[in-house]
């Protein structure tokens, strides 16, 4: 097994990347998505987001259309305060991760799929600053074309660990 990680600065980007992965057969255990609650919702939109945690992203994307966009899958994400990001929102394999901030936040939920700290606090720091990061666990097999379509959709950072 395999992380894939890339970082879109746009959101429509990183809704289609997720589409195309998922047409490919990845589901709710296979995709994450993680980014500052600010960053995902549409038109200044607001919501009551206490008590929900951990939508799927079959369902996210079934029901939402192509992301609906995101705000669609996000609808039940996982909010959580993650000191020095601030809120944020997560969805798939990631969130239960960051459930647990004495887990590490951002930085150890990554440590813990395999990225090395280092570049684990940088994208803790893409998150900070409004970056919308992807996480796809693969076989190793279907890495490359898993980073491939992330650069496709100008994903930025696009790394296999």
């Amino acid at each position: 097994m395999e992380t894939v990680i890339g970082v879109f600065q746009e959101r429509s980007n990183a809704e289609r990347a997720v589409e195309e992965i998922r047409e490919k057969g990845f589901g709710e255990e296979d995709v994450s998505i993680l980014a500052r609650e600010d960053r995902l919702k549409e038109n200044g939109e607001e919501g009551d987001r206490e008590g929900v945690i951990d939508q799927d992203l079959t369902t996210g994307v079934t029901t939402g259309g192509v992301l609906g966009g995101l705000t669609g899958l996000l609808a039940g994400a996982g909010a959580l305060t993650i000191p020095g990001v601030g809120p944020i929102l997560a969805v798939g394999p990631i969130a239960a991760g960051l459930t647990g901030l004495a887990a590490g936040g951002i930085v150890g939920s990554l440590v813990d799929l395999g990225i090395p700290r280092e570049r684990s606090q940088h994208f803790q720091e893409e998150v900070r600053q409004g970056g919308i990061l992807a996480v796809i666990e693969s076989e190793n097999e279907e890495s490359q074309d898993i980073a491939h379509i992330l650069r496709e959709h100008r994903a930025r950072d696009v790394e296999i660990h």
